[in-house]
């Protein structure tokens, strides 16, 4: 009887140990904060935008939603992917127009992400136009090449960052209005990839853009431009992402479909595909295409990766005071993303600019 009793004792004690073991391996899986991603086209000032081009990485159910605020400015709610201090946005103003969209501020609020945009006219009168816009919030390493890395210059310091390959990333002014990036980790023999940089300012109207790109074997070394409503260099904050072989959504498990390319020459009637191959990347293993709309307008198709529900980014690549945004919203259809137009000024005028386009599905 006594050795019944020890040997239910032991029992016991294995399934005691069993049970906090599976109790804390639950606990820490359910701490476990997931990457963070949303967009949207925000095509309404109050309200509901565009369902056929929202997604994000919360639970099924809710959706975004805008509320107004200034004169040219509204509030972007993502649900339920709110993180205190992290992540990056991208904003890309969709007008016939010379316009652009500018973060002034993100933040969690509660469960959710709170980001305000606002918009302006050159010369900078502010006024709402639709735009895109894309949040994202990454952790963990990626083999490479894949590679990506964002940050979030407040205009003082960095306020958050990235990097895929563990490296920390670096800014150093270089004068008003002018920084260099620094991403270790994340080289390469030539330029590989792409990038997005959007002006962050809560006060005044600014643009950012990439002005230089130089590779290396050990980092991506990139500088960085502001200026404000006048075409003056100016010192702001941005935020900027590097992507390669990865969507712009982040550095998690991928979506099946996003593309990205760099044009490089703008002023190429195409259709073409740039070079080197490593500045154009479609995950379906196709090929991107860009071809002349006019002066300064560039229809962009990215090949099979075209799948509702979807965004868009574009910005400019350059020394001067260009900017472009997108002429209309992107159609998608047949497993075609089709972009018509990315759009470049300088000014109001529009120029032939070289620009970085990504494209990016929520499946």
């Amino acid at each position: 009887m006594r050795r019944l009793r020890n040997v239910l004792l032991r029992i016991l004690c294995v399934v005691s140990a069993l049970a906090a073991g599976l109790t804390a391996a639950g606990t820490s899986a359910h701490a476990a904060v997931p990457d963070r991603w949303g967009f949207a086209l925000v095509d309404v000032q109050n309200g509901v935008p565009n369902l056929s081009h929202q997604a994000g990485s919360w639970a099924a159910g809710p959706t975004v939603t805008v509320t107004p605020g200034a004169v040219g400015q509204v509030y972007v709610k993502f649900p339920q992917i709110g993180i205190p201090s992290a992540g990056v946005v991208h904003v890309t103003a969709i007008t016939q127009t010379g316009q652009w969209c500018q973060v002034q501020k993100y933040t969690a609020s509660g469960p959710d992400e709170i980001v305000a945009v606002r918009c302006y006219k050159y010369g900078g009168t502010p006024q709402f136009t639709p735009f895109s816009i894309v949040f994202s919030q990454s952790t963990g390493l990626l083999p490479a090449p894949k590679s990506f890395g964002y940050l979030f210059w407040t205009g003082a310091a960095i306020g958050t960052q990235y990097n895929s390959s563990g490296g920390v990333n670096t800014v150093t002014p270089l004068g008003t209005g002018v920084w260099r990036v620094r991403l270790p980790g994340l080289g390469s023999a030539g330029q590989a990839g792409g990038f997005q940089a959007t002006a962050v300012n809560p006060d005044n109207p600014a643009r950012c853009k990439v002005s230089d790109w130089t590779p290396l074997a050990a980092e991506q070394v990139i500088v960085v431009r502001c200026h404000n409503a006048a075409n003056v260099p100016f010192d702001s904050g941005w935020t900027l992402t590097y992507q390669r072989e990865r969507a712009i959504t982040g550095a998690a498990v991928p979506p099946k479909n996003f593309a990205y390319v760099f044009d490089t020459t703008p002023a190429n009637p195409g259709p073409y595909t740039p070079v080197p191959p490593a500045i154009t990347y479609n995950s379906q293993g196709s090929f991107n295409e860009i071809r002349s709309a006019g002066t300064g307008l560039r229809l962009v198709t990215f090949h099979k990766v075209g799948v509702l529900q979807d965004d868009v980014q574009a910005t400019a690549y350059g020394p001067g005071p260009e900017y472009c945004n997108l002429l209309a919203v992107w159609a998608t259809s047949g497993n075609e993303a089709l972009v018509r137009d990315v759009a470049c000024y300088n000014g109001v005028t529009n120029v032939a600019q070289q620009s970085f386009v990504t494209y990016v599905s929520a499946f």
